[in-house]
Protein backbone atom coordinates (compact mmCIF):
# COMPACT_ATOMS: atom_id res chain seq x y z
CA UNK A 1 0.00 0.00 0.00
CA UNK A 2 1.17 3.27 -0.85
CA UNK A 3 2.10 6.06 1.57
CA UNK A 4 -0.56 8.15 0.08
CA UNK A 5 -3.31 4.77 0.26
CA UNK A 6 -2.37 4.63 3.75
CA UNK A 7 -2.75 8.39 4.64
CA UNK A 8 -6.23 8.58 2.64
CA UNK A 9 -7.54 5.54 4.82
CA UNK A 10 -6.02 6.79 8.20
CA UNK A 11 -8.13 9.99 7.60
CA UNK A 12 -11.65 7.76 6.67
CA UNK A 13 -10.44 5.97 9.93
CA UNK A 14 -10.39 9.25 11.64
CA UNK A 15 -13.43 10.77 10.67
CA UNK A 16 -15.34 7.44 11.15
CA UNK A 17 -14.03 7.59 14.91
CA UNK A 18 -15.16 11.02 15.32
CA UNK A 19 -18.86 10.12 13.67
CA UNK A 20 -21.63 11.04 16.58
CA UNK A 21 -25.32 10.22 16.02
CA UNK A 22 -25.84 13.52 16.65
CA UNK A 23 -24.49 14.30 13.36
CA UNK A 24 -27.46 13.25 11.87
CA UNK A 25 -29.53 15.62 13.22
CA UNK A 26 -30.40 19.38 11.98
CA UNK A 27 -29.67 22.56 14.49
CA UNK A 28 -32.97 22.38 15.45
CA UNK A 29 -33.19 18.94 16.13
CA UNK A 30 -29.83 18.60 18.21
CA UNK A 31 -31.18 21.54 20.23
CA UNK A 32 -34.18 19.60 21.42
CA UNK A 33 -31.76 16.32 22.28
CA UNK A 34 -29.02 18.43 23.67
CA UNK A 35 -31.49 20.12 25.79
CA UNK A 36 -31.02 18.66 29.44
CA UNK A 37 -33.65 20.15 30.89
CA UNK A 38 -35.82 18.33 33.80
CA UNK A 39 -38.96 19.22 32.02
CA UNK A 40 -39.30 20.11 28.34
CA UNK A 41 -42.14 20.88 25.65
CA UNK A 42 -42.00 21.36 22.19
CA UNK A 43 -44.59 22.98 19.91
CA UNK A 44 -43.18 21.78 16.58
CA UNK A 45 -44.69 22.00 13.06
CA UNK A 46 -46.15 18.62 11.20
CA UNK A 47 -43.26 16.22 9.84
CA UNK A 48 -40.44 18.40 11.34
CA UNK A 49 -38.94 15.41 13.25
CA UNK A 50 -41.10 14.88 16.66
CA UNK A 51 -40.71 11.46 17.13
CA UNK A 52 -37.26 10.93 15.40
CA UNK A 53 -35.89 13.45 17.85
CA UNK A 54 -37.86 12.39 21.11
CA UNK A 55 -36.45 8.54 20.19
CA UNK A 56 -32.82 9.81 19.47
CA UNK A 57 -33.12 11.50 23.04
CA UNK A 58 -34.30 8.23 24.66
CA UNK A 59 -31.45 6.34 22.96
CA UNK A 60 -28.60 8.40 23.72
CA UNK A 61 -29.52 7.86 27.40
CA UNK A 62 -30.18 4.44 27.17
CA UNK A 63 -26.72 4.49 25.70
CA UNK A 64 -24.98 7.10 28.25
CA UNK A 65 -27.10 5.69 31.33
CA UNK A 66 -27.32 2.31 31.44
CA UNK A 67 -30.24 0.67 33.12
CA UNK A 68 -32.31 3.84 31.89
CA UNK A 69 -35.86 3.42 31.30
CA UNK A 70 -38.18 5.79 29.01
CA UNK A 71 -41.97 5.23 28.42
CA UNK A 72 -43.06 6.68 25.11
CA UNK A 73 -47.52 7.56 24.75
CA UNK A 74 -48.13 8.14 21.68
CA UNK A 75 -51.58 9.27 20.44
CA UNK A 76 -52.73 5.73 18.92
CA UNK A 77 -51.11 2.27 18.22
CA UNK A 78 -49.86 3.21 14.86
CA UNK A 79 -47.81 6.03 16.23
CA UNK A 80 -46.61 4.25 19.43
CA UNK A 81 -44.98 1.22 16.59
CA UNK A 82 -43.71 3.89 14.70
CA UNK A 83 -42.19 5.73 17.40
CA UNK A 84 -40.32 2.31 18.56
CA UNK A 85 -39.07 1.68 14.96
CA UNK A 86 -37.77 5.25 14.83
CA UNK A 87 -36.05 3.86 18.35
CA UNK A 88 -34.53 0.94 16.45
CA UNK A 89 -32.96 2.80 13.90
CA UNK A 90 -31.45 5.19 16.74
CA UNK A 91 -29.77 2.17 18.71
CA UNK A 92 -28.28 0.86 15.44
CA UNK A 93 -26.66 4.56 15.05
CA UNK A 94 -25.59 4.79 18.82
CA UNK A 95 -24.52 0.66 18.24
CA UNK A 96 -26.61 -0.36 21.16
CA UNK A 97 -27.47 -3.61 20.66
CA UNK A 98 -31.03 -4.71 20.99
CA UNK A 99 -31.87 -7.68 23.26
CA UNK A 100 -35.46 -8.29 23.21
CA UNK A 101 -38.71 -6.95 21.46
CA UNK A 102 -42.14 -7.53 22.49
CA UNK A 103 -45.76 -6.75 21.91
CA UNK A 104 -48.23 -6.96 24.75
CA UNK A 105 -51.60 -8.00 23.52
CA UNK A 106 -54.72 -10.14 24.80
CA UNK A 107 -54.83 -11.85 20.83
CA UNK A 108 -53.45 -10.96 17.47
CA UNK A 109 -55.93 -8.20 16.44
CA UNK A 110 -56.23 -6.54 19.97
CA UNK A 111 -55.48 -3.00 20.70
CA UNK A 112 -51.80 -3.30 21.28
CA UNK A 113 -51.39 -2.75 25.13
CA UNK A 114 -47.35 -1.90 25.35
CA UNK A 115 -44.33 -2.67 22.97
CA UNK A 116 -41.04 -2.81 24.29
CA UNK A 117 -37.40 -3.25 23.39
CA UNK A 118 -34.73 -4.04 25.85
CA UNK A 119 -31.11 -3.55 25.62
CA UNK A 120 -27.38 -5.59 26.66
CA UNK A 121 -26.75 -2.86 29.30
CA UNK A 122 -30.24 -3.21 31.25
CA UNK A 123 -31.82 -0.45 29.75
CA UNK A 124 -35.87 -0.53 28.28
CA UNK A 125 -37.93 1.60 26.51
CA UNK A 126 -41.81 1.22 26.16
CA UNK A 127 -44.25 2.52 23.73
CA UNK A 128 -47.83 2.86 24.63
CA UNK A 129 -50.78 3.99 23.16
CA UNK A 130 -52.35 6.89 25.11
CA UNK A 131 -55.03 5.23 27.61
CA UNK A 132 -54.96 6.19 31.35
CA UNK A 133 -56.07 2.95 32.23
CA UNK A 134 -52.54 1.55 31.16
CA UNK A 135 -50.54 4.39 31.39
CA UNK A 136 -50.06 4.49 35.55
CA UNK A 137 -47.50 2.06 37.20
CA UNK A 138 -44.10 3.24 35.53
CA UNK A 139 -40.90 4.92 37.30
CA UNK A 140 -39.75 6.82 34.11
CA UNK A 141 -38.73 9.10 31.61
CA UNK A 142 -41.49 10.30 29.91
CA UNK A 143 -42.45 11.33 26.46
CA UNK A 144 -45.66 12.48 25.58
CA UNK A 145 -45.66 11.93 21.37
CA UNK A 146 -48.01 14.28 20.18
CA UNK A 147 -49.72 14.95 22.98
CA UNK A 148 -52.24 17.26 21.63
CA UNK A 149 -54.03 14.31 19.82
CA UNK A 150 -54.67 11.81 22.81
CA UNK A 151 -57.65 11.14 23.34
CA UNK A 152 -57.86 12.11 27.27
CA UNK A 153 -54.87 14.37 27.66
CA UNK A 154 -56.10 15.55 31.25
CA UNK A 155 -56.56 11.95 32.61
CA UNK A 156 -53.06 10.82 30.40
CA UNK A 157 -51.52 13.81 32.03
CA UNK A 158 -52.45 12.89 35.76
CA UNK A 159 -51.36 9.04 35.02
CA UNK A 160 -48.16 9.94 33.84
CA UNK A 161 -46.88 12.89 35.90
CA UNK A 162 -45.90 10.59 39.29
CA UNK A 163 -43.92 8.27 36.98
CA UNK A 164 -41.01 10.66 37.10
CA UNK A 165 -41.59 11.13 40.84
CA UNK A 166 -38.79 8.95 42.44
CA UNK A 167 -34.95 9.48 42.10
CA UNK A 168 -34.12 5.94 43.30
CA UNK A 169 -36.62 4.00 40.23
CA UNK A 170 -34.40 1.56 38.21
CA UNK A 171 -31.35 1.58 40.77
CA UNK A 172 -32.23 -0.98 42.86
CA UNK A 173 -29.73 -3.46 41.39
CA UNK A 174 -26.80 -1.18 41.29
CA UNK A 175 -27.13 -0.21 45.60
CA UNK A 176 -27.51 -3.94 45.53
CA UNK A 177 -24.17 -5.10 44.25
CA UNK A 178 -23.00 -2.05 45.87
CA UNK A 179 -24.13 -3.30 49.21
CA UNK A 180 -23.10 -6.71 48.95
CA UNK A 181 -19.58 -5.59 48.44
CA UNK A 182 -20.23 -3.43 51.34
CA UNK A 183 -19.48 -0.27 49.97
CA UNK A 184 -21.98 2.79 49.39
CA UNK A 185 -23.99 3.85 46.86
CA UNK A 186 -25.87 7.21 46.12
CA UNK A 187 -27.04 6.93 42.44
CA UNK A 188 -29.72 8.39 41.89
CA UNK A 189 -32.00 9.49 38.18
CA UNK A 190 -33.64 12.94 37.97
CA UNK A 191 -36.51 11.13 35.76
CA UNK A 192 -37.48 13.56 32.52
CA UNK A 193 -40.73 14.87 30.82
CA UNK A 194 -40.86 15.50 27.50
CA UNK A 195 -43.98 16.66 26.15
CA UNK A 196 -43.96 17.42 21.99
CA UNK A 197 -46.87 18.08 19.49
CA UNK A 198 -47.91 19.66 16.68
CA UNK A 199 -50.98 21.98 18.39
CA UNK A 200 -54.50 20.55 17.77
CA UNK A 201 -56.44 23.77 19.23
CA UNK A 202 -56.58 25.27 22.49
CA UNK A 203 -59.30 23.20 24.82
CA UNK A 204 -56.42 21.28 25.82
CA UNK A 205 -53.81 19.79 28.20
CA UNK A 206 -50.88 20.08 25.76
CA UNK A 207 -51.98 24.20 24.85
CA UNK A 208 -52.45 24.90 28.68
CA UNK A 209 -49.32 23.50 29.26
CA UNK A 210 -47.29 25.41 26.54
CA UNK A 211 -48.86 28.58 27.45
CA UNK A 212 -47.52 28.17 31.75
CA UNK A 213 -44.02 26.88 30.42
CA UNK A 214 -42.60 29.63 31.84
CA UNK A 215 -43.96 29.82 34.82
CA UNK A 216 -43.79 26.27 35.29
CA UNK A 217 -39.81 25.88 34.49
CA UNK A 218 -40.15 24.02 31.38
CA UNK A 219 -37.29 24.49 28.81
CA UNK A 220 -39.94 25.69 25.50
CA UNK A 221 -38.73 25.02 21.88
CA UNK A 222 -41.01 26.17 18.68
CA UNK A 223 -40.28 25.28 15.46
CA UNK A 224 -42.21 26.51 12.14
CA UNK A 225 -41.88 24.96 8.70
CA UNK A 226 -40.18 28.13 8.23
CA UNK A 227 -37.91 27.34 11.32
CA UNK A 228 -36.91 23.78 9.82
CA UNK A 229 -36.45 24.91 6.50
CA UNK A 230 -33.74 27.30 7.81
CA UNK A 231 -32.52 24.91 9.73
CA UNK A 232 -32.11 23.05 6.58
CA UNK A 233 -34.90 20.65 6.02
CA UNK A 234 -35.89 19.84 2.94
CA UNK A 235 -39.27 21.56 1.95
CA UNK A 236 -40.99 24.00 -0.35
CA UNK A 237 -42.95 26.24 2.36
CA UNK A 238 -44.75 27.57 -0.50
CA UNK A 239 -45.63 24.84 -2.15
CA UNK A 240 -46.79 23.37 0.57
CA UNK A 241 -49.34 26.41 1.46
CA UNK A 242 -50.77 25.83 -2.23
CA UNK A 243 -50.78 22.53 -2.13
CA UNK A 244 -53.08 22.49 1.34
CA UNK A 245 -55.28 25.19 0.25
CA UNK A 246 -56.26 25.88 3.83
CA UNK A 247 -54.60 28.70 5.62
CA UNK A 248 -56.63 27.89 9.09
CA UNK A 249 -55.36 24.36 8.38
CA UNK A 250 -51.61 25.73 7.01
CA UNK A 251 -51.34 27.95 10.20
CA UNK A 252 -52.06 25.34 12.76
CA UNK A 253 -50.08 22.59 11.25
CA UNK A 254 -47.17 24.13 9.83
CA UNK A 255 -47.18 27.53 11.78
CA UNK A 256 -47.72 26.84 15.37
CA UNK A 257 -50.79 28.58 15.63
CA UNK A 258 -53.94 26.72 16.54
CA UNK A 259 -57.34 27.00 15.95
CA UNK A 260 -59.98 26.87 18.80
CA UNK A 261 -60.72 23.35 19.54
CA UNK A 262 -60.43 20.16 18.42
CA UNK A 263 -60.89 16.59 19.63
CA UNK A 264 -60.72 12.68 18.46
CA UNK A 265 -63.87 11.82 16.78
CA UNK A 266 -64.20 8.06 17.57
CA UNK A 267 -62.20 7.37 20.79
CA UNK A 268 -61.30 3.75 21.59
CA UNK A 269 -63.86 2.99 24.03
CA UNK A 270 -66.10 3.97 21.99
CA UNK A 271 -65.08 1.67 18.98
CA UNK A 272 -64.36 -0.95 21.28
CA UNK A 273 -67.87 -0.96 21.61
CA UNK A 274 -68.69 -1.60 18.24
CA UNK A 275 -66.06 -3.93 17.62
CA UNK A 276 -67.40 -7.84 17.00
CA UNK A 277 -65.80 -11.24 15.99
CA UNK A 278 -69.45 -11.24 13.87
CA UNK A 279 -68.54 -7.84 12.25
CA UNK A 280 -65.82 -9.30 8.89
CA UNK A 281 -63.19 -7.18 6.30
CA UNK A 282 -63.63 -10.05 3.62
CA UNK A 283 -67.09 -11.08 1.53
CA UNK A 284 -65.86 -13.87 0.14
CA UNK A 285 -69.03 -14.20 -2.42
CA UNK A 286 -70.80 -11.30 -3.70
CA UNK A 287 -73.00 -13.65 -6.02
CA UNK A 288 -74.94 -14.84 -3.13
CA UNK A 289 -75.62 -11.51 -1.17
CA UNK A 290 -78.92 -10.77 -3.44
CA UNK A 291 -82.01 -10.12 -1.20
CA UNK A 292 -79.86 -8.77 2.17
CA UNK A 293 -80.20 -5.38 3.20
CA UNK A 294 -76.70 -4.01 1.64
CA UNK A 295 -75.59 -0.77 2.11
CA UNK A 296 -72.20 0.64 1.24
CA UNK A 297 -70.49 3.63 0.90
CA UNK A 298 -67.14 4.71 -1.48
CA UNK A 299 -64.54 6.97 -0.56
CA UNK A 300 -62.74 7.36 -4.02
CA UNK A 301 -58.70 7.53 -4.40
CA UNK A 302 -56.67 7.08 -7.08
CA UNK A 303 -53.20 8.22 -6.43
CA UNK A 304 -52.07 9.34 -2.91
CA UNK A 305 -54.96 7.84 -1.08
CA UNK A 306 -56.85 4.31 -1.32
CA UNK A 307 -60.47 3.92 -2.53
CA UNK A 308 -62.39 2.15 0.30
CA UNK A 309 -65.84 0.68 0.16
CA UNK A 310 -67.45 -0.57 3.09
CA UNK A 311 -70.32 -2.80 3.14
CA UNK A 312 -73.03 -2.50 5.83
CA UNK A 313 -76.02 -5.06 5.86
CA UNK A 314 -78.92 -3.90 8.23
CA UNK A 315 -80.41 -7.02 10.46
CA UNK A 316 -82.84 -5.51 13.18
CA UNK A 317 -81.57 -2.36 13.71
CA UNK A 318 -77.89 -2.43 13.76
CA UNK A 319 -75.38 -2.19 10.79
CA UNK A 320 -73.03 -5.57 10.64
CA UNK A 321 -69.69 -4.62 8.59
CA UNK A 322 -69.52 -7.14 6.06
CA UNK A 323 -66.50 -6.07 3.89
CA UNK A 324 -64.12 -3.12 4.12
CA UNK A 325 -62.83 -3.44 0.60
CA UNK A 326 -59.24 -0.83 0.08
CA UNK A 327 -58.42 -0.53 -3.72
CA UNK A 328 -54.89 1.17 -3.71
CA UNK A 329 -53.06 2.97 -6.66
CA UNK A 330 -55.83 1.07 -8.85
CA UNK A 331 -56.92 2.40 -12.33
CA UNK A 332 -60.27 4.18 -12.39
CA UNK A 333 -61.95 1.10 -14.96
CA UNK A 334 -60.68 -1.35 -12.83
CA UNK A 335 -61.83 0.01 -9.61
CA UNK A 336 -65.17 -0.05 -11.90
CA UNK A 337 -64.78 -3.54 -12.90
CA UNK A 338 -64.66 -4.69 -8.90
CA UNK A 339 -67.29 -2.22 -7.81
CA UNK A 340 -70.07 -3.57 -10.15
CA UNK A 341 -71.08 -6.98 -8.22
CA UNK A 342 -70.98 -5.05 -5.07
CA UNK A 343 -73.48 -2.09 -6.28
CA UNK A 344 -75.51 -4.49 -7.69
CA UNK A 345 -76.53 -6.42 -4.50
CA UNK A 346 -76.88 -2.61 -2.68
CA UNK A 347 -79.97 -0.83 -1.81
CA UNK A 348 -78.39 1.99 -1.74
CA UNK A 349 -74.73 3.35 -2.05
CA UNK A 350 -73.30 6.95 -1.16
CA UNK A 351 -70.43 7.99 -3.32
CA UNK A 352 -67.75 10.33 -3.00
CA UNK A 353 -68.10 12.89 -5.46
CA UNK A 354 -65.42 15.22 -4.84
CA UNK A 355 -62.54 15.75 -7.13
CA UNK A 356 -60.99 12.64 -8.70
CA UNK A 357 -64.11 11.07 -7.27
CA UNK A 358 -66.69 12.62 -9.68
CA UNK A 359 -65.61 10.97 -12.90
CA UNK A 360 -66.57 7.58 -11.79
CA UNK A 361 -69.19 8.75 -9.73
CA UNK A 362 -70.72 9.62 -13.37
CA UNK A 363 -70.19 6.39 -14.43
CA UNK A 364 -71.72 4.13 -11.62
CA UNK A 365 -74.57 6.63 -11.80
CA UNK A 366 -75.26 6.27 -15.50
CA UNK A 367 -74.67 2.60 -15.11
CA UNK A 368 -76.67 2.01 -11.55
CA UNK A 369 -78.89 5.29 -11.73
CA UNK A 370 -78.71 8.12 -9.32
CA UNK A 371 -80.36 8.81 -5.99
CA UNK A 372 -81.83 12.34 -5.48
CA UNK A 373 -85.25 11.99 -4.42
CA UNK A 374 -85.45 16.17 -5.07
CA UNK A 375 -84.67 15.38 -8.74
CA UNK A 376 -87.19 12.47 -8.70
CA UNK A 377 -84.30 10.04 -9.69
CA UNK A 378 -84.52 6.30 -7.21
CA UNK A 379 -81.42 5.02 -8.76
CA UNK A 380 -79.08 3.13 -6.07
CA UNK A 381 -75.86 6.19 -6.54
CA UNK A 382 -76.21 8.89 -4.08
CA UNK A 383 -72.76 11.56 -5.81
CA UNK A 384 -72.27 13.11 -2.53
CA UNK A 385 -69.63 16.46 -2.59
CA UNK A 386 -67.83 16.63 0.56
CA UNK A 387 -68.47 20.38 1.84
CA UNK A 388 -67.70 21.29 4.92
CA UNK A 389 -71.61 21.63 5.65
CA UNK A 390 -71.82 17.57 4.34
CA UNK A 391 -69.03 16.52 6.54
CA UNK A 392 -70.96 18.41 9.68
CA UNK A 393 -73.52 16.67 9.01
CA UNK A 394 -72.47 13.06 8.27
CA UNK A 395 -69.15 12.60 11.07
CA UNK A 396 -71.70 13.43 13.97
CA UNK A 397 -73.65 10.79 12.76
CA UNK A 398 -71.34 8.90 12.68
CA UNK A 399 -70.47 9.27 15.84
CA UNK A 400 -74.03 8.87 17.70
CA UNK A 401 -74.17 4.91 15.52
CA UNK A 402 -70.81 4.30 18.60
CA UNK A 403 -72.66 5.74 21.26
CA UNK A 404 -75.24 3.50 23.53
CA UNK A 405 -77.05 1.96 22.41
CA UNK A 406 -74.38 1.38 19.66
CA UNK A 407 -75.85 0.62 16.09
CA UNK A 408 -72.97 -0.23 13.87
CA UNK A 409 -70.30 -3.27 14.27
CA UNK A 410 -67.02 -3.13 12.62
CA UNK A 411 -64.51 -5.86 12.15
CA UNK A 412 -61.96 -6.26 15.21
CA UNK A 413 -58.81 -5.10 12.86
CA UNK A 414 -55.99 -3.31 13.75
CA UNK A 415 -56.13 -1.20 10.38
CA UNK A 416 -59.52 -0.42 10.71
CA UNK A 417 -59.29 0.40 14.69
CA UNK A 418 -56.55 3.15 13.91
CA UNK A 419 -58.16 4.78 10.62
CA UNK A 420 -61.33 5.20 12.69
CA UNK A 421 -59.49 6.66 15.39
CA UNK A 422 -57.46 9.25 13.47
CA UNK A 423 -60.40 11.63 12.41
CA UNK A 424 -60.42 14.79 14.29
CA UNK A 425 -63.64 17.60 14.90
CA UNK A 426 -62.11 20.77 14.92
CA UNK A 427 -63.60 24.35 15.33
CA UNK A 428 -62.01 27.85 13.55
CA UNK A 429 -63.49 30.28 14.02
CA UNK A 430 -66.80 28.87 15.80
CA UNK A 431 -67.39 26.70 12.61
CA UNK A 432 -67.16 22.64 13.08
CA UNK A 433 -64.89 20.37 10.56
CA UNK A 434 -63.36 17.25 10.18
CA UNK A 435 -59.63 16.22 9.04
CA UNK A 436 -57.08 13.31 9.17
CA UNK A 437 -53.48 13.80 9.05
CA UNK A 438 -51.54 12.05 6.08
CA UNK A 439 -50.24 8.66 6.39
CA UNK A 440 -48.85 5.84 4.63
CA UNK A 441 -52.20 3.93 5.03
CA UNK A 442 -53.98 7.23 4.00
CA UNK A 443 -56.01 9.61 4.78
CA UNK A 444 -59.43 7.87 7.55
CA UNK A 445 -60.16 6.60 4.20
CA UNK A 446 -62.15 4.08 6.38
CA UNK A 447 -63.50 6.31 8.78
CA UNK A 448 -64.91 8.43 5.50
CA UNK A 449 -66.27 5.48 3.80
CA UNK A 450 -67.79 4.15 7.10
CA UNK A 451 -69.68 7.56 7.20
CA UNK A 452 -70.54 7.68 3.76
CA UNK A 453 -72.23 3.89 4.67
CA UNK A 454 -74.09 4.51 7.86
CA UNK A 455 -75.69 7.78 5.50
CA UNK A 456 -76.76 5.29 2.66
CA UNK A 457 -78.28 3.37 5.54
CA UNK A 458 -80.02 6.15 6.59
CA UNK A 459 -82.76 6.30 9.53
CA UNK A 460 -84.80 2.98 9.54
CA UNK A 461 -87.20 4.74 12.06
CA UNK A 462 -88.28 7.19 9.27
CA UNK A 463 -88.00 5.23 6.20
CA UNK A 464 -90.50 6.52 3.55
CA UNK A 465 -88.90 6.49 0.32
CA UNK A 466 -85.67 5.83 1.79
CA UNK A 467 -84.50 2.69 0.30
CA UNK A 468 -85.00 0.54 -2.65
CA UNK A 469 -88.19 -1.68 -2.50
Amino acid sequence: MTASAIETKGRAAAKAAAFSPLDLLLPYQRRWVTDEARFKIGALARQTGKSFCTACEAVRSAFTDPGAQWVCLSAGERQALEWLEKAKEWAQAFRLAVEHFTEDREFAEALLKSAEIRFGNGSRILAIPANPATARGYSANIILDEFAYHEDPDKIWAAMFPAVTNPLAGTFMTRLAAAIKGERCDQRRELKVRVVSTFNGKGNKFFELWEKAAANGYSAHAVTIEDAARDGLPVDVETLRQGLDDPDAFAQEYMCVPCDTSNVLLPYDLIARAESADATEFFPDWSGAAGRRIFLGVDFGRQHDPTVCWALERIGDVLWTREVLVLAKMDTPDQQDILRARVKCAERVSFDYTGPGVGLGDFLAREHGRWDPARHEFGRIELCTFTAAFKREIFPKLRRAFEAPTRVRAPISRAVREDLHAMQQTVHNGQYDYWAPRTREGHSDRCTALALAVRAAGDEDNRCGAFLV
